[in-house]
């Protein structure tokens, strides 16, 4: 039976407490087990795992928590004896390359002829597995925007609504993004503060606040928003100019000690045709070109941040973006 692992806020910290002391059981690998650390959906990061189980036999035990939580799990991990996960599936490539600088990611991915996954989704430590497009939503009758600059303007005046990077790593991607295109950067955020806009935790938060009217626009998850726009959510989905940010979601082998020889395969099967096809079927957009996926308009404009280049500026950004939207 797989074992899970899933932490609210307020646990957070005696869970980091007692890691040291997980059994193998809980938190364990062995030659038929392994362990995830991962903050992809609850429903998507099921069905990759149950298929894999099912293929391979063995037991995934997983963690799974949004990515401000997975990060304080793999710290407690390194102050107690090291990372306790063999495959990391993150949902940023910012977050993964922090973990990369910690020499916590071995450098190791599956050969691109076993997953069709290009090169704007691989480094030499980790792959991308799923795609994902922070949009615009307005409640109906709410005039769209054009741009992404339109959120900051006197339509939108206190009544637009953000995720925030600290809590969901879509928006850390995003924040990447904005801080380095041009006729954004860092004073984008300042003009929405100024504008009146609201930080909340998540993208999810953004959907239900302009679903609801609580706001009349906001920031999320294109997946998100077209599965809530069907089920009658009264919402419009809006690709601004210049475009969707895409953000990927890696997954890596780590440096564990007694790494699972599960690991590779696990990583591997993510990133194969098999597992993009799950991935796609759940609710993902999948990052292997040519696997159907969720709801796309054709001709979607579409963006995506300077990830190499981002490396390393995590803590930077945060910190620059904390004095304008404080939590």
């Amino acid at each position: 039976m797989r074992s899970r692992v899933r932490l609210p806020v307020a646990g957070l910290v005696l869970a980091l407490t007692i890691t040291a002391a997980c059994s193998s059981r809980a938190t364990g690998s062995s030659s038929s087990s392994m362990t995830l650390y991962t903050c992809a959906t609850d429903t998507i990061e099921q069905a990759v795992v149950a298929a894999f189980e099912k293929q391979h036999g063995g037991t995934v035990h997983v963690f799974r928590a949004p990515t401000g939580q997975l990060n304080a799990r793999v710290a407690g991990d390194s102050r107690s004896g090291g990372i306790r996960a063999d495959v990391i599936w993150a949902c940023d490539p910012l977050t993964m390359y922090g973990f990369q600088s910690q020499g916590l990611i071995a450098a190791w991915t599956p050969p691109t002829s076993q997953s069709g996954i290009g090169a704007a989704y691989r480094t030499d430590h980790f792959v991308g597995v799923a795609l994902l497009y922070l949009v615009a939503v307005v409640h109906k009758g709410t005039p769209p925007p054009t741009t992404w600059a339109d959120l900051a303007g006197a339509k939108y005046r206190n009544a637009v609504a953000i995720p925030s990077p600290t809590f969901a790593a879509s928006a850390l991607g995003m924040l990447g993004y904005f801080a380095s295109a041009p006729d954004y950067g860092l004073p984008f955020y300042q003009r929405l503060k100024s504008n009146g806009a609201k930080q909340v935790d998540s993208p999810d938060e953004v959907l239900s606040g302009v679903a609801q009217g609580t706001y009349r626009a906001g920031i999320a998850l294109a997946n998100a928003a077209y599965a809530a726009q069907k089920k009658g959510s009264p919402i419009q989905v809006v690709w601004p100019r210049p475009g969707a940010i895409t953000v990927y979601g890696p997954i890596g082998v780590t440096t564990r000690k007694n790494l699972s020889p599960l690991a590779h395969a696990f990583v591997t099967f993510a990133a194969s045709r098999a597992g993009q096809t799950i991935l796609g079927q759940h609710g993902a957009y999948p990052a292997a070109a040519g696997v159907p996926g969720p709801k796309m308009p054709a001709g979607s404009p579409v963006v995506a941040p300077p990830w190499p280049q981002l490396a390393g500026q995590s803590k930077d950004l945060l910190r620059r973006y904390a004095a304008i939207f404080p939590s």
